[in-house]
């Protein structure tokens, strides 16, 4: 397993270098640069063509594409991953001040989704044909359809706004830092991002359960008279679990880099919605990381799911 894992590490380096050129090449194309976004629009009327290429020739913008790349990669490998282009705050800082909260947030989403996605498959799968698995099959399709920005302006108009039971936005109030401050601000982000999950999630589970219990084994093991809630959860549901955790683990890095359009209903200071800041600012310094990081976080949550799936399923094996 370790040779699998070494060679695995390394064949990351060529991909990710393949990855952080094509969505260099994707900002290069795109129009329009930093200044244009800088500079209003009736400030930049009165500048003349040359303080326009000052800023740029100060900013590194009138180098060619690859000067670009190949100056952007060098300073990437030696740990320094540069300054945002609007307000030149080094990007390591953003990622210290806006990561903690994506992950909080991912975490929560993950946690719940995971318990009662895998509790509710489950008792689908036992209850086959019955009016539990009915509604629960239902009520899966419909979380997986509706949208996200829909069930989150759902909750936030009723909740925040009908109610006033929660907080409309944001992380934290000023002048509270405690932990327990924060709770009620993440409970309709964390739930709208659950609930979205849960539906996935549970159908996963609930399809894996019914093929599990329909393997050799489980009818081996009921036919040496063990009971019934070990055969369901000592050896259906361990199998069942493999295809939840390539699910789950796939989730995990699109949470950390694309929970954008919860972020941005509930004003969530994490990274994604930095990320749609620094889209719309052309600050490509930024960009670049923040798709760099989601690439590797999705690279390595591959890796994990093929370790854990050999530790789980005996019949897997590495090479």
């Amino acid at each position: 397993m370790l040779t699998y894992i070494i060679r695995r590490i390394l064949a990351l380096i060529p991909m990710l270098l393949v990855i952080s050129f094509l969505v260099y090449l994707g900002l290069e194309l795109t129009p329009g640069d930093a200044v244009s976004y800088m500079i209003p629009p009736d400030v930049a009327g009165n500048l003349s063509a040359e303080d326009l290429n000052a800023l740029r020739e100060q900013l590194g913008l009138n180098k060619s594409f690859l000067e670009r790349y190949g100056i952007w990669l060098f300073n990437v490998l030696q740990g320094n991953f540069g300054h945002s282009l609007e307000g030149g705050v080094p990007i390591k800082d953003i990622f210290l001040d806006r990561l903690p909260a994506t992950l909080e947030l991912s975490a929560v989403a993950i946690f719940f989704s995971t318990v009662f996605g895998c509790v509710l498959g489950t008792i689908g799968a036992l209850k086959r044909g019955s009016a539990t698995d009915s509604g629960l099959t239902v009520a899966g399709m419909l979380g997986v359809s509706i949208p996200e920005f829909f069930f989150g302006l759902v909750a936030l108009s009723y909740f925040s706004l009908h109610l006033e039971w929660l907080p409309v936005g944001g992380r934290l109030l000023p002048g509270h830092d405690s932990y327990w401050d924060r709770i009620p601000h993440l409970v309709l982000p964390g739930l709208v991002l659950s609930l979205m999950m849960t539906a996935g999630v549970m159908r996963y589970s609930r399809a894996a359960m019914l093929d599990a219990l329909g393997r050799e084994y489980i009818r081996t093991a009921r036919a040496k008279g063990l009971p019934e809630w070990r055969v369901n959860l000592m050896h259906g549901l361990r199998t069942a679990l493999t295809p939840v955790i390539v699910l789950i683990g796939f989730r995990l890095p699109t949470l950390i880099g694309g929970s954008v359009i919860i972020e941005q209903i509930f004003q969530w200071p994490g990274v994604g919605n930095e990320f749609i800041a620094a889209v719309r600012g052309q600050d490509y310094p930024l960009v670049m990381m923040i798709a760099l990081f989601s690439v590797l976080a999705m690279l390595l949550a591959s890796l994990i799911i093929d370790i854990l799936t050999a530790l789980i399923d005996p019949r897997v094996r590495l090479e």
